[in-house]
């Protein structure tokens, strides 16, 4: 099963159309965030617009693609190993197109203490959604050998949460990573297709650089695409560019401080070789654990054999290249103090001394996993991240609607969360458009 075919609009086909249209609301960005809203308003028969700076191509599952979605805007990312090496999906879908599809629960109290319920969107979500465990076919051996290391450790080892549908999904293949080409794996291109059936537009290739003021309300925003500038309007704007592209966008717009401090939830890959396993090929982040209080996430994270090439290189260990399909690879993942900075052109996220301490326990208890499941030669990754957010946060940026202070205008991406959290926040923005849909 293949993801369905977009029907792109051509701006540049129809410049009149492109800036005199008006639309009830425009979505900048089609992520978790901006597909879910994008679709509940469609749904209510809304005349909605999505600009995407990235592409909506077929996803394919393959590497060339995968590395033309996967944006790095982390300042010094290889040049200091306290660099961020942040990671973002730049297409149709966002970083859902790339990410290993784990569903993990919003945090109900974070948001309830500012007044936003996100259970009954969740329990809607739930019900339509494929999200559970994996069957005990789909785990493979690598994660199986890790479970009963972890086990061993007197570890609460369990099965994460997927959004992955197990009927089609196939044994020892590794294409989620690159974007499911066989339409397993579930991404926001879902939502995004259902809001074009029902008459939203998506205009793929459009990289927004402005929002429209006018006496004191958004009303619009400008756009490129093809190289021509286009203007598009709406009663609302949304902006669902991402815990980076949000930011800089109202920062371009006058909106928005030049400089974001966020969170970025670092993570560190654990490696060791076993000898009596011949793998490489299976779903990651099948089963894991969550230390709240710690801050401290592991899971098992098998990668394809380039990726996991790239973090032996990264770190001088080219003896351990071509040993990727006896490798065990553990994912330790932290809950990270907000710092930093985003700025116009750079992102800089070090890491803090609480951040060092947590990631070294992380580091020791996936060490000791992996000793008792046997493996030896182990070497870990330099750290990095893909879950950016937390630079408009809600009480700061935005309100409980998640309307910023310019009327009209609202963020629907993981930029509004909070406070640090240490999961993947795919399900939370699913929650939040869903819910700032029903209230537009």
């Amino acid at each position: 099963m293949a993801y369905p075919s977009y029907s792109i609009y051509s701006a540049a086909a129809d410049m009149t159309s492109s800036t005199t249209q008006k639309y009830d609301a425009i979505v900048v960005g089609s992520g978790p965030g901006g597909a879910s809203v994008a679709r509940e308003l469609a749904r209510r028969r809304l005349r909605v617009l999505v600009l995407e700076q990235g592409s909506a191509a077929p996803l394919q599952g393959t590497l060339s693609q995968m590395a033309g979605i996967a944006a790095v805007p982390g300042k010094g990312a290889f040049i200091h190993r306290d660099g961020s090496l942040l990671v973002s999906g730049i297409a149709a879908g966002g970083t859902s197109t790339i990410n290993f599809a784990t569903a993990a629960p919003p945090p109900l109290a974070m948001f309830s203490a500012h007044d936003i319920d996100l259970a009954p969107a969740l329990e809607s979500l739930r019900a339509e959604l494929p999200m559970g465990p994996l069957p005990d076919e789909l785990i493979g051996p690598m994660a199986r050998r890790i479970q009963l290391g972890a086990e061993a450790q007197q570890m609460a080892w369990r099965k994460l949460d997927k959004m992955i549908r197990p009927q089609i999904c196939r044994t020892g293949c590794w294409r989620c990573v690159y974007g499911c080409p066989f339409g397993a794996k579930w991404t926001a291109r879902d939502f995004l297709d259902e809001a074009r059936q029902l008459g939203a537009t998506l205009i793929d290739q459009a990289k927004v650089d402005q929002v429209i003021i006018d006496n004191g309300r958004a009303t619009g925003v400008r756009y490129r695409r093809d190289g021509a500038v286009q203007l598009a309007f709406a009663e609302n704007v949304i902006l669902a560019a991402g815990g980076i592209g949000t930011p800089r966008l109202l920062h371009r717009s006058g909106l928005h401080p030049a400089s974001s401090p966020f969170f970025s939830d670092p993570v560190i890959a654990v490696m060791g070789q076993v000898d009596d396993i011949d793998g490489g090929a299976e779903v990651p982040m099948a089963s894991g654990l969550y230390l709240h209080q710690e801050g401290i996430a592991l899971a098992d994270m098998t990668l394809p054999k380039p990726m996991y090439q790239a973090f032996a290189a990264q770190v001088g260990r080219v003896d351990r290249l071509m040993a990727h399909a006896k490798t065990l690879t553990l994912m330790v993942k932290i809950r990270d103090d907000i710092g930093g900075g985003i700025g116009p052109r750079w992102v800089d996220k070090p890491l803090t001394p609480a951040d060092r301490r947590k990631l070294r326990a992380g580091v020791d208890m996936a060490r000791g996993i992996l000793r008792a499941a046997g493996a030896r030669k182990i070497f870990k990754s330099w750290h990095f991240a893909a879950h950016p957010g937390g630079s408009v946060r809600i009480g700061e940026g935005v309100d409980s609607t998640l309307q910023t202070s310019t009327a009209n205008l609202y963020v629907c991406d993981a930029s509004v969360i909070p406070q640090p959290w240490g999961l993947p926040p795919t399900l939370t923005l699913l929650c939040l458009g869903k819910r700032l849909g029903q209230y537009l």
